[in-house]
């Protein structure tokens, strides 16, 4: 069988099991001529289970205009601020601390975030997801 000729890769972060055909979901597939509502009840039944986190996917369309698509981990600084309990990051991260998360909570991230991080080992990886936190002004103890 031949392959599909890939026509675009569109990536959106929607929160699990909540997309709907509204934007952003309609704005980024419907120029491409998918079935949305397909997508939308495929991408809420696989991400049901981690219902209120933010899950990005990358959603592969071909020429004749069916999908697929990769659900990728939460986004490094929404762990973060759920680990620290904050609702938003500090308005001034070089100067203020908005809070800290703790050594344990970062490997804890880490690991989580792994399969989607260029890193070679869990310590390049730990010492990301401390840059990304001390770039939200979130301190790490």
């Amino acid at each position: 069988m031949a392959k599909k000729k890939v026509a675009a890769v569109v990536k959106i972060q929607i929160e699990a099991g909540k997309a709907s055909p509204a934007p952003p979901v309609g704005t980024a597939l419907g120029p491409h001529g998918i079935a949305i509502m397909d997508f939308v009840k495929a991408y809420n039944a696989k991400t049901e289970a981690q219902a209120g986190q933010v899950v990005p996917t990358e959603i592969t369309i071909y020429e004749d205009r069916t999908f697929d698509f990769i659900l990728k981990t939460p986004p490094a600084a929404v762990l973060i601020r759920k680990a620290a309990g904050l609702d938003k990051a500090a308005n001034n991260p070089g100067s203020e601390t908005a809070g800290t998360i703790t050594e344990a909570q970062v490997e804890e991230i880490a690991n989580v975030k792994m399969p989607d991080l260029n890193a070679n080992d869990i310590e390049a990886a730990k010492q990301q997801i401390r840059g990304t936190a001390r770039s939200m002004g979130i301190a790490v103890s």
